[in-house]
């Protein structure tokens, strides 16, 4: 384990205002940090950190210009870089596959090469994927099944992961790829599936809505806790040595579960409300078994899921009723 020091770390996280960026932040802030954000220039509105935005700070960065990014290493001085910024909702992928590869594989080599030239020495963690394994020869997976992507998204991230493994070796770079699987947090966009479950079982309970429209109910996914994965990627960086981690919970779940947990938690029939739409499936797309051995990060990193599936379906409910309660408590503005 990597010794402590009386110097206050410092972190730059690209992505910081996503959810894993955002709960990252919050994260390493607990830990006696000084982070940094990496944001595009022009972007704004990063809600997932009002409430740590007094406490860090910002620097804009173009991901897929290396200048930029050796700029802002050079003024940050970073022990440790989380790069998280990439497009993450999957099934996008197939409408903007040229923007996914520049980001998530082009934008990553950016990355790489800028920390080789301004500092080898910085601990670097890159953001995988279990999408690289996509139609896996063996489930559960871990960090030596073969990669089979079959998404743009898990091709790009795969590239990332490739070179990750390149660097490391070629440079002697610390850099550690954590291959998650699903993590979820009611910071995650409606568009992904808990959320969108979650938000409806609210607005129904609430008399707000009167439906839920799904695809594959019988699709399956290995989900955790976003803040349980967050520490993951800090502990990979604290080790004596550079390696990849499957981080995942173990378990799968199908979309069924997921509706069932999330209705009855607020003691409602989800087969009353629920319906099926064949045309929003994913197809050939979709994948049932990916499946990740967390056993590699729980006997290096000591690391284990806190919030289990039942746990973080209850929380993903409660936070949307908390939230669409609060907003109707919210005075109207003024059209005068």
């Amino acid at each position: 384990m990597r010794q402590t020091s009386d110097v206050r770390p410092r972190a730059l996280i690209t992505g910081i205002g996503g959810q894993d960026g955002s709960l990252l932040a919050e994260l390493l802030l607990a830990e006696g940090y000084e982070v940094h954000g990496a944001v595009r220039p022009g972007a704004d509105g990063y809600d997932n950190l009002a409430d740590v935005a007094d406490s860090i700070e910002l620097h804009e960065a173009e991901l897929l210009d290396e200048a930029s990014l050796v700029a802002t290493l050079r003024r940050t001085s970073p022990r440790e870089v989380y790069n998280l910024a990439a497009p993450s909702f999957v099934p996008a992928s197939w409408d903007r596959p040229v923007e996914t590869a520049e980001f998530a594989a082009v934008g990553a080599t950016s990355l790489f090469e800028a920390i080789r030239v301004v500092d080898p020495g910085i601990r670097f963690y890159q953001a995988s994927s279990s999408e690289i394994f996509g139609d896996p020869r063996e489930t559960p997976q871990n960090e030596e099944t073969p990669l089979a992507p079959i998404t743009p998204y898990g091709v790009a991230k795969a590239y990332a992961h490739f070179s990750a493994r390149s660097y490391r070796h070629r440079y002697g770079l610390f850099a550690c790829s954590g291959i998650l699987y699903n993590h979820e947090s009611p910071r995650r966009p409606l568009e992904f599936v808990p959320r969108k479950v979650a938000h409806a079982a609210a607005a129904i309970s609430l008399g707000r809505e009167s439906q839920l429209v799904l695809g594959d109910l019988d699709a399956r996914r290995d989900w955790g806790y976003a803040g349980d994965y967050v520490r993951a990627m800090w502990l990979m960086l604290q080790q004596d040595e550079p390696g990849d981690y499957v981080v995942a919970t173990g378990e799968s779940h199908s979309v069924r579960e997921l509706v069932e947990c999330a209705f009855e938690h607020l003691g409602l029939d989800w087969e009353q409300y629920v319906s099926v739409d064949p045309g929003l499936q994913r197809g050939p797309a979709e994948l049932h078994r990916l499946v990740g051995d967390p056993s590699k990060a729980r006997e290096q990193l000591g690391w284990e899921p806190q919030v289990a599936f039942v746990e973080l379906v209850h929380l993903l409910v409660d936070a949307d009723v908390e939230r669409m309660r609060m907003l109707a408590d919210e005075p109207a503005t003024s059209m005068d």
